[in-house]
Protein backbone atom coordinates (compact mmCIF):
# COMPACT_ATOMS: atom_id res chain seq x y z
CA UNK A 1 0.00 0.00 0.00
CA UNK A 2 1.54 3.35 -0.79
CA UNK A 3 1.63 6.51 1.35
CA UNK A 4 -1.43 8.25 -0.06
CA UNK A 5 -4.10 4.67 0.09
CA UNK A 6 -2.96 4.32 3.93
CA UNK A 7 -3.13 7.84 4.91
CA UNK A 8 -6.94 7.55 3.64
CA UNK A 9 -7.31 4.06 4.79
CA UNK A 10 -7.32 5.72 8.31
CA UNK A 11 -10.54 7.52 8.00
CA UNK A 12 -13.49 4.77 8.02
CA UNK A 13 -16.55 6.31 6.39
CA UNK A 14 -18.87 4.96 3.52
CA UNK A 15 -18.80 8.49 1.62
CA UNK A 16 -14.97 7.90 0.74
CA UNK A 17 -13.97 6.07 -1.46
CA UNK A 18 -15.01 7.48 -5.08
CA UNK A 19 -14.50 10.82 -6.99
CA UNK A 20 -16.73 13.04 -4.50
CA UNK A 21 -19.08 12.34 -1.39
CA UNK A 22 -22.52 11.10 -2.11
CA UNK A 23 -24.35 13.10 0.69
CA UNK A 24 -28.94 12.52 -0.15
CA UNK A 25 -27.80 13.46 -3.69
CA UNK A 26 -25.53 16.31 -3.58
CA UNK A 27 -21.76 15.76 -4.62
CA UNK A 28 -18.88 17.16 -2.53
CA UNK A 29 -15.87 17.25 -4.00
CA UNK A 30 -12.35 18.58 -3.45
CA UNK A 31 -8.80 18.78 -5.20
CA UNK A 32 -5.56 20.72 -4.42
CA UNK A 33 -3.38 22.16 -7.34
CA UNK A 34 0.10 23.32 -5.70
CA UNK A 35 2.77 25.10 -7.29
CA UNK A 36 5.87 23.04 -7.85
CA UNK A 37 3.75 19.91 -7.78
CA UNK A 38 1.00 20.03 -9.68
CA UNK A 39 2.66 23.73 -12.01
CA UNK A 40 5.32 26.07 -12.24
CA UNK A 41 4.53 29.55 -13.04
CA UNK A 42 7.36 29.70 -15.48
CA UNK A 43 4.98 27.11 -17.31
CA UNK A 44 1.56 28.77 -17.24
CA UNK A 45 -0.38 32.06 -17.09
CA UNK A 46 -1.99 32.63 -14.25
CA UNK A 47 -5.08 32.93 -15.55
CA UNK A 48 -4.48 28.87 -17.27
CA UNK A 49 -3.20 27.68 -13.26
CA UNK A 50 -6.55 29.49 -12.04
CA UNK A 51 -8.72 28.07 -14.59
CA UNK A 52 -7.14 24.37 -14.78
CA UNK A 53 -7.50 24.56 -11.10
CA UNK A 54 -11.36 25.07 -11.80
CA UNK A 55 -11.86 22.95 -14.56
CA UNK A 56 -9.83 19.30 -13.03
CA UNK A 57 -12.46 19.94 -10.03
CA UNK A 58 -15.47 20.05 -12.23
CA UNK A 59 -14.17 16.88 -14.09
CA UNK A 60 -14.60 14.95 -10.55
CA UNK A 61 -18.07 16.08 -10.33
CA UNK A 62 -18.82 15.06 -14.35
CA UNK A 63 -17.19 11.69 -13.77
CA UNK A 64 -20.17 10.71 -11.01
CA UNK A 65 -22.70 12.41 -13.42
CA UNK A 66 -23.57 15.36 -11.11
CA UNK A 67 -24.31 18.84 -12.40
CA UNK A 68 -21.87 21.22 -10.53
CA UNK A 69 -23.76 24.08 -9.04
CA UNK A 70 -21.43 25.87 -6.69
CA UNK A 71 -17.53 26.40 -5.62
CA UNK A 72 -15.54 27.48 -2.43
CA UNK A 73 -11.67 28.39 -3.45
CA UNK A 74 -9.32 28.21 -0.60
CA UNK A 75 -6.04 30.30 -2.56
CA UNK A 76 -2.62 30.84 -0.38
CA UNK A 77 -1.02 33.31 -2.43
CA UNK A 78 3.04 34.66 -1.96
CA UNK A 79 3.51 38.14 -0.86
CA UNK A 80 5.30 39.11 -3.81
CA UNK A 81 2.04 38.29 -6.21
CA UNK A 82 1.07 41.78 -7.91
CA UNK A 83 -2.17 42.68 -8.55
CA UNK A 84 -2.27 42.16 -12.28
CA UNK A 85 -1.65 38.61 -11.23
CA UNK A 86 -4.53 38.35 -9.02
CA UNK A 87 -6.66 39.82 -11.33
CA UNK A 88 -5.49 36.88 -14.30
CA UNK A 89 -6.19 34.22 -11.29
CA UNK A 90 -9.40 35.75 -10.29
CA UNK A 91 -10.88 35.63 -13.89
CA UNK A 92 -9.53 31.99 -14.91
CA UNK A 93 -12.00 30.99 -11.53
CA UNK A 94 -14.36 33.12 -12.65
CA UNK A 95 -14.20 31.94 -16.66
CA UNK A 96 -13.60 28.04 -15.81
CA UNK A 97 -16.47 28.09 -13.75
CA UNK A 98 -19.03 30.52 -15.64
CA UNK A 99 -18.23 27.89 -18.23
CA UNK A 100 -20.31 25.29 -16.55
CA UNK A 101 -22.87 27.66 -14.90
CA UNK A 102 -21.28 27.47 -11.33
CA UNK A 103 -21.41 30.07 -8.87
CA UNK A 104 -18.30 31.05 -6.60
CA UNK A 105 -19.50 31.66 -3.13
CA UNK A 106 -16.94 31.96 -1.35
CA UNK A 107 -13.65 30.52 0.21
CA UNK A 108 -10.03 31.80 1.74
CA UNK A 109 -7.05 33.54 1.28
CA UNK A 110 -3.97 33.76 3.31
CA UNK A 111 -0.05 34.36 2.80
CA UNK A 112 2.17 32.01 1.70
CA UNK A 113 5.44 31.26 0.07
CA UNK A 114 4.04 30.34 -3.04
CA UNK A 115 0.81 29.48 -5.27
CA UNK A 116 -1.16 26.77 -3.44
CA UNK A 117 -5.11 26.44 -4.91
CA UNK A 118 -7.99 24.08 -3.46
CA UNK A 119 -11.28 23.86 -4.95
CA UNK A 120 -14.51 22.64 -3.40
CA UNK A 121 -16.98 21.57 -5.94
CA UNK A 122 -20.85 21.31 -4.38
CA UNK A 123 -23.13 19.58 -6.99
CA UNK A 124 -26.42 17.60 -8.07
CA UNK A 125 -27.33 14.39 -9.15
CA UNK A 126 -30.20 12.10 -9.65
CA UNK A 127 -28.39 9.12 -11.09
CA UNK A 128 -25.00 9.08 -9.56
CA UNK A 129 -22.43 7.38 -11.37
CA UNK A 130 -19.87 5.41 -8.99
CA UNK A 131 -16.60 3.55 -9.17
CA UNK A 132 -18.53 0.09 -7.77
CA UNK A 133 -20.89 -1.66 -9.80
CA UNK A 134 -18.43 -3.74 -11.87
CA UNK A 135 -19.75 -7.15 -12.87
CA UNK A 136 -17.32 -10.49 -14.11
CA UNK A 137 -17.59 -9.79 -17.94
CA UNK A 138 -17.93 -6.86 -18.01
CA UNK A 139 -16.06 -4.55 -20.53
CA UNK A 140 -14.13 -1.48 -19.51
CA UNK A 141 -13.24 1.32 -21.51
CA UNK A 142 -11.59 5.13 -21.49
CA UNK A 143 -12.69 7.94 -23.53
CA UNK A 144 -10.18 10.08 -26.23
CA UNK A 145 -6.72 9.14 -26.08
CA UNK A 146 -4.31 9.15 -23.96
CA UNK A 147 -0.09 9.89 -23.24
CA UNK A 148 -0.38 12.86 -24.29
CA UNK A 149 -0.50 14.62 -20.81
CA UNK A 150 2.47 13.13 -19.82
CA UNK A 151 4.60 13.90 -22.78
CA UNK A 152 3.58 17.39 -22.64
CA UNK A 153 4.62 17.49 -19.18
CA UNK A 154 8.13 16.50 -19.90
CA UNK A 155 8.67 18.69 -22.37
CA UNK A 156 8.41 21.10 -19.67
CA UNK A 157 10.56 20.53 -17.19
CA UNK A 158 12.93 19.88 -19.89
CA UNK A 159 12.67 23.49 -20.10
CA UNK A 160 10.62 23.38 -23.45
CA UNK A 161 6.93 25.09 -24.64
CA UNK A 162 4.40 23.39 -24.72
CA UNK A 163 1.10 24.96 -27.27
CA UNK A 164 -1.69 26.94 -25.40
CA UNK A 165 -3.55 24.18 -26.41
CA UNK A 166 -1.91 21.59 -25.23
CA UNK A 167 -3.82 18.63 -22.95
CA UNK A 168 -1.98 19.48 -19.95
CA UNK A 169 -3.55 22.92 -19.95
CA UNK A 170 -6.01 22.89 -22.37
CA UNK A 171 -8.75 20.18 -20.71
CA UNK A 172 -12.13 18.98 -22.34
CA UNK A 173 -14.41 17.33 -19.82
CA UNK A 174 -16.55 14.80 -21.22
CA UNK A 175 -20.14 15.68 -19.27
CA UNK A 176 -21.90 15.63 -22.13
CA UNK A 177 -20.59 11.70 -22.90
CA UNK A 178 -21.23 10.64 -19.20
CA UNK A 179 -24.98 12.62 -19.09
CA UNK A 180 -26.16 10.82 -22.26
CA UNK A 181 -24.63 7.40 -21.37
CA UNK A 182 -25.27 7.34 -17.67
CA UNK A 183 -27.96 4.71 -18.27
CA UNK A 184 -25.16 1.99 -19.63
CA UNK A 185 -22.66 2.87 -17.45
CA UNK A 186 -22.23 0.60 -14.59
CA UNK A 187 -19.47 2.28 -12.91
CA UNK A 188 -16.79 5.81 -13.65
CA UNK A 189 -14.41 7.95 -12.39
CA UNK A 190 -11.87 10.41 -14.21
CA UNK A 191 -8.41 9.23 -15.22
CA UNK A 192 -6.34 11.97 -13.01
CA UNK A 193 -3.59 9.73 -11.62
CA UNK A 194 -2.96 7.52 -14.74
CA UNK A 195 -4.74 4.65 -16.27
CA UNK A 196 -3.08 1.85 -14.42
CA UNK A 197 -3.41 3.61 -10.77
CA UNK A 198 -6.95 4.16 -11.68
CA UNK A 199 -7.57 1.14 -12.59
CA UNK A 200 -6.35 -0.13 -9.45
CA UNK A 201 -9.02 1.75 -7.84
CA UNK A 202 -11.62 -0.01 -9.82
CA UNK A 203 -10.36 -3.11 -8.78
CA UNK A 204 -10.07 -2.55 -5.26
CA UNK A 205 -13.78 -0.76 -4.93
CA UNK A 206 -14.94 -3.92 -7.23
CA UNK A 207 -12.46 -6.64 -5.95
CA UNK A 208 -12.07 -7.80 -9.81
CA UNK A 209 -9.27 -7.64 -12.06
CA UNK A 210 -8.86 -7.35 -15.39
CA UNK A 211 -7.78 -9.49 -18.58
CA UNK A 212 -6.84 -6.90 -21.43
CA UNK A 213 -7.31 -7.15 -25.17
CA UNK A 214 -4.16 -5.60 -26.40
CA UNK A 215 -0.76 -4.89 -24.17
CA UNK A 216 -1.20 -0.88 -23.45
CA UNK A 217 2.29 0.83 -23.61
CA UNK A 218 3.61 2.26 -19.86
CA UNK A 219 3.67 5.70 -21.36
CA UNK A 220 -0.31 5.46 -21.68
CA UNK A 221 -1.27 3.52 -18.70
CA UNK A 222 1.05 6.03 -16.23
CA UNK A 223 0.31 9.15 -18.07
CA UNK A 224 -1.75 11.81 -15.20
CA UNK A 225 -3.73 14.65 -15.45
CA UNK A 226 -5.75 13.12 -18.29
CA UNK A 227 -9.27 14.00 -17.14
CA UNK A 228 -10.92 11.20 -19.27
CA UNK A 229 -13.62 8.79 -18.45
CA UNK A 230 -12.89 5.62 -17.27
CA UNK A 231 -15.20 3.18 -16.70
CA UNK A 232 -17.17 -0.04 -17.50
CA UNK A 233 -20.05 -1.41 -19.00
CA UNK A 234 -22.37 -4.95 -19.94
CA UNK A 235 -21.57 -5.83 -23.12
CA UNK A 236 -24.80 -6.04 -23.57
CA UNK A 237 -24.78 -2.50 -23.82
CA UNK A 238 -22.01 -2.13 -26.38
CA UNK A 239 -24.12 -0.57 -29.70
CA UNK A 240 -25.94 1.65 -28.02
CA UNK A 241 -23.31 3.07 -26.05
CA UNK A 242 -20.71 3.26 -28.96
CA UNK A 243 -23.35 4.86 -30.73
CA UNK A 244 -24.40 7.89 -28.22
CA UNK A 245 -20.69 8.54 -27.69
CA UNK A 246 -20.77 8.97 -31.51
CA UNK A 247 -23.73 11.56 -30.69
CA UNK A 248 -21.39 13.45 -28.25
CA UNK A 249 -18.71 13.13 -30.49
CA UNK A 250 -16.26 10.86 -27.70
CA UNK A 251 -13.50 8.23 -29.52
CA UNK A 252 -13.70 5.59 -27.33
CA UNK A 253 -11.18 2.52 -26.61
CA UNK A 254 -12.30 -0.41 -25.23
CA UNK A 255 -8.97 -2.30 -23.81
CA UNK A 256 -10.60 -5.85 -22.17
CA UNK A 257 -13.14 -7.15 -19.25
CA UNK A 258 -13.75 -8.07 -15.62
CA UNK A 259 -12.32 -10.83 -14.28
CA UNK A 260 -12.05 -12.79 -11.05
CA UNK A 261 -8.11 -11.70 -10.80
CA UNK A 262 -5.56 -9.68 -8.75
CA UNK A 263 -4.64 -6.69 -10.55
CA UNK A 264 -0.97 -5.06 -10.06
CA UNK A 265 -0.53 -1.49 -11.05
CA UNK A 266 3.10 -1.04 -13.44
CA UNK A 267 3.17 2.85 -12.50
CA UNK A 268 4.90 4.62 -9.78
CA UNK A 269 2.56 6.62 -7.37
CA UNK A 270 2.48 10.38 -8.30
CA UNK A 271 1.91 11.98 -4.89
CA UNK A 272 4.44 9.95 -2.66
Amino acid sequence: MNLENYFISQFKDVHIGDDGALINNTVYSKDAFFENVHFKTSWMSYYQIASKAMIVNISDAFAMNAVPKYALLSIAMPKNITKAQMRELARGFQEGAAKYGIKIIGGDTISNIKLDITVTIISETLKPLMRKGLRVGHLIAYSGKLGRSSKELKKLMNLGKIHKKSKFVNIELRDKFVSTCSRYLSCGMDISDGLFSDLEKLSSANRLGFKFKNRILKRVGCSGEEYEMLFGFDPRDKKALLRHAAKSRTPITIIGKCVRKNYKNRCKAHHF
